[in-house]
């Protein structure tokens, strides 16, 4: 290795971060051999001597409030960006290897019924049509590229002039005038700022597709996170059919927002009722089930909550959870043993979300709870119940947020009773059908269950 001067960077390919010395070791990241040098490109900028451009008055500028979003064609889709793509904008498109990032991409660009450049870096034009074959891809203004080069790619959209572009993927995509390998940090960090460039001078909509690693973070254009205007995440799990496509930034809509899809061989079918086909295989009148209204962005999605409470057979007792929080549960755990008197020390614990569904939302606090009390004491929850709230360390229920959503969801597929915090009895709706009753505390919803 040449001796560095005062001008040379090196960049860590793993962490991005940069130094003026070469490291064996990374010492951020502590990986070793991801250090190289870093010679930025040369300046395409015009030494004409031309002047900036002129700043513009706030109040001068007038918003167009109707400004017309490009629909996908996929109301799922549609949702979680807010109403539509909306043009100028970039999306980064972020999943695992497989779980179907390419599909749901290319069928956005047949549904949105506008001229598109698909720029396929992974596969060859080939693979592509042969996907396009099996997802019934028809469109006439769809154009179909296999340039990896970035400003080759950008001359292929001067020529063609679409209203959408996509990149798949980005790791794959390069600028020659960098010395370091596609999918590096700089390669990355280069290619979607000419990316962000072009899309915001001539108007189109870009779709970025990136990798996720398995700890759960976009490979590699993790950077590319705060360049971008929203950020998708496909969720979900190579044993069940169903994916999630989940907004985590949304600079013209709400975060959190899901989509909720059914991988079929002729490509990704929207799932218009999710509680249904989370409820779909419930089993009634077994003790240690649940049924929670959980909120998904804006959205209503009513699941199964399972407990097992077994007597362990070995000196530490197991907890293991599927979908939920681990510390929530030993939470509730020693909140049922301290307050309740349930003994839980020498007992193992399980509880899974059916379906494959990982949640955050602490009002499923009352649900788990109540789930492992009823397999505990072998009690059956009543059929046509549901529980939400979340539960304090004094055993106290607390008020939850959109309660009135959650009920309307449990009310429309038929349920008859509703334990909820009391604390949201206040402004709560009636609903017909739905009995609703409030509790202060865990006991006294556990005198209503049981």
């Amino acid at each position: 290795m040449a001796q560095s001067s005062s001008k040379t960077i090196f960049l860590c390919n793993s962490c991005g971060n940069e130094y003026s010395k070469w490291h064996g070791q990374c010492p951020a990241c502590s990986e070793w051999g991801t250090l190289s040098e870093f010679n930025p490109p040369k300046s395409r900028r015009k030494s004409n001597g031309a002047p900036a451009r002129e700043t513009t008055k706030l109040h001068t500028i007038t918003h167009k409030k109707d400004r017309k979003r490009i629909s996908s064609g996929i109301i799922e889709v549609d949702r979680v960006l807010g109403g539509g793509m909306l043009p100028g904008s970039i999306i980064l498109l972020g999943g695992q290897p497989g779980i179907g990032k390419s599909t749901i991409a290319l069928q956005i660009v047949a549904g949105c019924g506008e001229s598109a450049l698909y720029v396929s870096a992974e596969e060859s034009e080939d693979q592509l049509a042969l996907r396009a074959e099996r997802l019934g891809v028809k469109s006439k203004d769809l154009h179909v590229s296999g340039e990896n080069e970035i400003l080759n790619v950008l001359e292929q959209v001067s020529v063609i002039q679409p209203s959408l572009l996509v990149i798949d993927s980005i790791q794959t995509v390069y600028n020659e005038d960098l010395d370091s390998l596609p999918g590096s940090v700089s390669q990355i960090r280069d290619c979607g700022q000419q990316l962000l460039n072009a899309c915001k001078q001539k108007g189109f909509t870009v779709i970025v597709i990136g990798h996720v690693t398995k700890v759960g973070t976009i490979a590699g254009p993790k950077m590319l996170e705060h360049m971008v205007d929203t950020v998708l995440y496909l969720e979900g799990d190579e044993r069940y059919d169903h994916r999630i496509l989940r907004s985590v930034k949304n600079r013209f809509g709400a975060t959190n927002e899901v989509g909720v899809f059914h991988m079929m061989s002729a490509g990704l079918e929207e799932v218009t009722n999710p509680s249904e086909l989370f409820l779909a295989e419930r089993t009634a009148n077994t003790a240690g089930t649940a049924i929670l209204p959980t909120m998904e962005g804006s959205r209503p999605i009513l699941v199964e909550v399972q407990a097992l409470v077994s007597k362990a057979n070995f000196g530490t007792p197991q907890r293991n959870t599927n979908g939920v929080d681990s510390r929530r549960l030993s939470m509730l755990l020693a909140v049922l043993e301290k307050r309740l008197g349930n003994i839980m020390g020498m007992n193992d614990v399980f509880v899974n979300l059916v379906g494959g569904l990982k949640i955050q939302d602490p009002a499923a606090d009352l649900a788990i709870i109540s789930a492992v009390a009823s397999s505990s004491k072998d009690n059956v929850i009543a059929d046509g119940t549901v529980l939400v709230g979340e539960v304090g360390l004094t055993g106290e229920v607390r008020s939850v947020a959109r309660i009135d959503q959650r009920l309307q969801e449990a009310a429309a597929l038929g349920f008859k009773i509703a334990i909820i915090p009391k604390g949201n009895m206040k402004n709560v709706k009636s609903f017909k059908g739905l009995k609703i009753h409030g509790v202060k505390s865990v006991r006294d919803a556990f005198k209503i269950i049981f």
